[in-house]
């Protein structure tokens, strides 16, 4: 199937999975599930070019990705094998980040590698445990050309990981705003349309604790990334009014969408990649990024400790910056690349297209669900850093609302 055609016609399934870890009980008992380690200290220049220096190529690279982030005829692993004499198994185990990590945990505590050389994780409080841990193998930035070449420079500045010391972006995706242009006529630009009690009972909230906790320090106008106690404590006063004033219909993982586009909820927070899908298939639904802010996250590619073969997964790694295979990659995948060159390179594909898949490439070039401008750039956060002990805070502010 082509890449145009199976956006149009297979459900997103990846944001769905990560989600319902926010409002799963057995998620965050797994999330608890081995941090109570020690911290390790940040590596040394010198140990990290040791580790480096004794490492060989072994003509072998284990990916383990979620579900639907790879063309079905894994074009570009295909090519990387072709280009390198470097074989694949390509694994799509990861299912949800706390259930990764709860299974990980012990596996690498051990000091027993988990059988992946690359494994792609959120940025958020697992990812984060795996560094702290030091769980995570620290880049030869040496071995990133194309990285350094072709990414663009907010992927080289990301909070949970300056430096990219231990990640690179596979793709990332914003949390706005979606209404249903049947029932809201007006063009929306607010974060404030979600507390307004014209809507009520038709509006939508996630029930992820981070996702909606991030949206209600955004309305106070609050960075997410720099927040204290005080302002969580805030945000969830704020909310939990919107709730007792019957605004909110319900808080919602990813069926939000199918609500959305029947016109169940008017307006809702959303996912960018799963309005695109809907705006493809000619469904009546709109995207914003609201002006007081919205929320990125990434999905980000990392090697674990014990990997068998780190030459080979850090050279894949950075062959997927290569613009051409990127551009491959996110006209399957359709969310936010990050090599800004994909843009043109699918500018060029339209142009020479036909058809339904010369609309489909132009809808894809336009949209700032995959290509935002830089003041969408500019006014989007990413969640709030947090300790396990912060967790214990952070996470009940916001679930006595979402499950109450």
């Amino acid at each position: 199937m082509n890449p145009f055609m199976r956006g149009m016609t297979q459900p997103r399934t990846r944001r769905d999975i990560f989600k319902l870890a926010g409002a799963s009980a057995a998620g965050l008992a797994l999330a608890a599930c081995g941090v109570q380690g020690q911290k390790a200290a940040p590596p040394k220049a010198d140990a990290v070019a040791d580790f480096w220096a004794k490492q060989q190529k072994h003509g072998k690279v284990v990916f383990a990705n979620w579900p639907e982030y790879m063309p079905e005829d894994k074009g570009p692993l295909e090519k990387f094998k072709a280009d390198t004499g470097i074989s694949y198994e390509y694994k799509e185990v990861i299912q949800e980040n706390a259930e990764f990590f709860g299974k990980a945990d012990p596996v690498l505590r051990a000091g027993q590698p988990l059988g992946y050389d690359i494994v792609v994780m959120t940025n958020g409080v697992q990812l984060q445990h795996m560094i702290d841990l030091g769980y995570v193998v620290p880049l030869d930035h040496s071995k990133l050309p194309n990285f350094q070449a072709n990414a663009g420079q907010k992927y080289k500045e990301r909070a949970y990981d300056p430096g990219n010391k231990y990640t690179v972006p596979y793709t990332s995706g914003v949390t706005g705003i979606a209404y249903n242009t049947n029932y809201i006529k007006d063009d929306l630009t607010s974060i404030e349309a979600l507390f307004d009690p014209k809507y009520k009972g038709r509006v939508g909230m996630m029930a992820d604790a981070q996702e909606i906790g991030n949206f209600g320090m955004i309305s106070l106008g609050i960075a997410p990334e720099t927040s204290t106690e005080a302002d969580w404590r805030k945000a969830g006063e704020k909310l939990k009014a919107q709730r007792d004033a019957g605004i909110v219909r319900k808080y919602y993982d990813q069926s939000y969408i199918d609500a959305v586009s029947k016109g169940d909820l008017w307006i809702s927070m959303a996912w960018s990649g799963d309005v695109f899908q809907r705006q493809l298939a000619g469904e009546p639904v709109k995207f914003y990024v609201p002006e007081e802010g919205g929320t990125i996250w990434t999905d980000n590619m990392l090697i674990p400790k014990g990997a068998a073969n780190p030459v080979d997964a850090i050279m894949l790694m950075d062959y997927l910056y290569q613009p051409a295979v990127a551009a491959e990659l996110d006209e399957f995948i359709q969310y936010v690349t990050p090599v800004p060159a994909v843009q043109d390179l699918l500018r060029e594909k339209a142009a020479s297209a036909t058809g339904e898949e010369k609309k489909t490439l132009e809808e894809m070039v336009a949209s700032p669900l995959m290509f935002p401008s830089d003041e969408e750039y500019a006014k989007l956060h990413s969640y709030t850093p947090l300790t396990t002990q912060q967790e214990q805070v952070f996470n009940p502010i916001f679930q006595s609302i979402t499950q109450a």
